[in-house]
This record gives structure tokens, sequence and C-alpha cells, in this order.
């Protein structure tokens, strides 16, 4: 059997236009199943933190049982690295969770508008936070755009008619989360500075988990769990297992697949393209989603509320990030002339994550 380290190896002497590619494939089609594939356990497993918390998990015992047998290297624990992930882990862990609920309680096309709408905030936060110059023409245009798609959406669905703005507490409640995750997310990305790949994706589930259950505490995830397995005449998880249909079993250990290839694909593509780059890739692959969604779902949104969303997604792919500002004088003095590489976006992600 080969070595896999030496397979990570060659990967990291692919061409840069051979890791770009590589890496924009492999996130794409992780993020791009990973929804239908949750939304197609929650038809069998109606409990959403209990279903991230096994996807994370799972993915915990992969990363160090590949250690364990010298498959991958991983980071030490250190605070340093722990406490600005402390932060990022409540926004991942709560961003997760309303996702979950969104797909337990409405349909995906739903969840995919709220991740649309996520440049609208971006947009209000970079000036403040991150030292961007405000949106262009163009992207104003775009957001203008995935504005009024998401409203065309919104009095189509059968949801939202039926239960007014109530519906969309959790799709409100994912798009604040998964806007903060992006922009704090960037600003650790070039604060933490990890040796291997696996770095961010270990800290990020081993701190996910813990309050994936408190969640699910809260929510009587566990007890419902229980009730539900008192109906299957099943003592322990292994009963269950026995009881449940079997592709219910191989979308939960599929799921555990995705889950974990999403966090490597996820900061290997970050790293190779521009933050710009990486958010477009985001709200393209969904039309992926919507599609497959179409053919093996039957909750979903009617043909103007379909149309209404791709013109989210067509929004989505005009708009471009605004530039980071330019340094004073003085500051571009004292860095030595290396400022006009860092005033880009695409310099500052061209910036290795693992250093040699």
């Amino acid at each position: 059997m080969r070595d896999f380290k030496s397979i990570a190896v060659n990967m990291m002497k692919m061409s840069p236009e051979s890791q770009v590619i590589g890496s924009v494939i492999s996130y794409s089609l992780c993020s791009g199943s990973l929804v239908l594939v949750n939304k197609l356990i929650l038809h069998y497993l109606p409990f959403p933190s209990i279903v991230i918390t096994g996807q994370l998990l799972a993915s915990i015992f992969f990363i160090y049982g590949a250690n364990m047998f010298g498959i991958i290297d991983i980071d030490p624990i250190k605070w340093d690295a722990l406490k600005p992930y402390l932060v990022y882990t409540v926004a991942f862990t709560c961003g997760v969770y309303t996702n979950m609920m969104c797909l337990n309680t409405s349909n995906i096309e739903t969840v995919i508008v709220a991740r649309a709408l996520s440049p609208l905030i971006v947009c209000a936060l970079d000036p403040i936070f991150l030292g961007r110059e405000l949106p262009s023409r163009r992207s104003i245009a775009a957001l203008s755009l995935i504005a009024a798609g998401a409203l065309g959406y919104a009095i189509t669905d059968e949801a939202f008619i039926a239960q007014g703005i109530s519906a969309y507490v959790y799709p409100f409640f994912y798009l604040i989360m998964i806007t903060f995750e992006m922009v704090y997310g960037k600003k650790i990305v070039m604060g933490v500075k990890f040796e291997t790949v696996s770095g961010p994706v270990q800290y990020t589930n081993l701190l996910g988990w813990p309050p994936m259950i408190a969640f699910a505490v809260m929510g009587g995830e566990f007890t419902r769990f229980g009730e539900f397995m008192r109906d299957n005449n099943a003592k322990n998880l292994s009963e269950l297992i026995s009881v449940m249909p079997n592709e219910a079993t191989a979308l939960v250990v599929l799921g555990c697949i995705v889950g974990t290839g999403i966090g490597y694909s996820g900061w290997w593509c970050r790293n190779q393209v521009s933050a710009t780059s990486f958010t477009l890739i985001g709200v393209i692959n969904k039309c992926l989603t919507v599609m497959v969604n179409l053919m093996i779902w039957d909750q979903h949104a009617p043909p103007l509320g379909i149309a209404s969303l791709f013109l989210c997604i067509i929004g989505g792919s005009f708009y471009r990030q605004a530039p980071m500002r330019a340094k004073k004088s003085d500051d571009i003095a004292d860095t030595g002339g290396d400022l006009k590489m860092k005033e880009t976006e695409e310099g500052i992600l061209k910036e290795p994550l693992i250093k040699n």
C-alpha cells in the first residue's frame, strides 16, 4: 500500500494550476453534496445536533487514528491557537446548528438563499474589520440582484406564506452566523499558522462537538432519540443500526466522510485562491445542489422560487469583494516596500498555511 504521506507531499508538489483545479473540484463536490446528504439523513434521523456531533467525532477519530498509524501528521494543541479558535468555534457550531435546523424545518433552497445573502452583510463588515474599500458599482448591482432574488423566493415559499416571517427565524440566524464565521475566520487564517494541513480541521472539530452536545440537550434531542429507539425496539445503537434501513446507515457513513472531506478541501481551497474566489466557489457550487435536489427530493420550491434562487446565484457570481485599503505613506515606509503585495487580497491569501 502506498504511503499516504508521500501522496500528500506529491500533491504539494503539483503545479499551482493543478492545485487550484484540484482544490476547487474537491471543495465544490464536498460543499455541494454535504447539504443534500444531511437533508436525507434528517429524513431518517430528525436529530440535527446529534447527527452533527457524530460527524465531528468521526472526523476527530479519523484524524487521530490516521496519526496513530503514521498516515498523517497533526499539530500539537497550543493555547495561542486555541484562544482564537474558541471564538471561531462558537460561530462554527451555531452556524452548523442553524443550518441543520433549517434543513429540518424547511427546504434546501431556503438554506441556499440565506447563504447567498451573506455578501450583503460582509460588504458592510469588510470596511470596518478587514480594512477594505467600499464595494464597487458592480458589487452593489450584484448585491441588489441577490436581494431581489431572495425577495422573489420568499413570496413563493409555502412556509413563508403559511407562517409569515417566523418561517425564516433559523435561516436568519444561519445568515448571521455564517457571515461572522466568514469574516472572523479570515482574520484567524491570517493570524494563526499551523505546521500541518490537519491543524484547522483538528482544532475546529475538537472544540466543536461539546457545544453541539449542549444544543442537543437544550433541544431535548436525547429524550426524543431515546423514544425513537424504543419505537424501533432497539436497546442500543447496534440494535438500532440493524433495524434501520441500509440506505440510512450508508447516508450516515457518507455524511461522516464528506464532513471530514469538506474540512480538508475547504482549507486547501482557501489556501490556493483569493477570499473572493473562495466565496464565489461556495455560491456557484450550489447550482449543482439545486439540480440534484430537483431530481431526488420532492420537498423543494415552485418554479418561480427556483428561478429566484438562480437569480441569487447569478448575483453572487458577479459580486466581488472590495480591495484592501492602501495604508498611509508612513506605514509603507515602515514595511520596507513590502506593502504592495499585502494590499491585495490575492497577495494576502497566497501566503502558505504550511511553512517549510
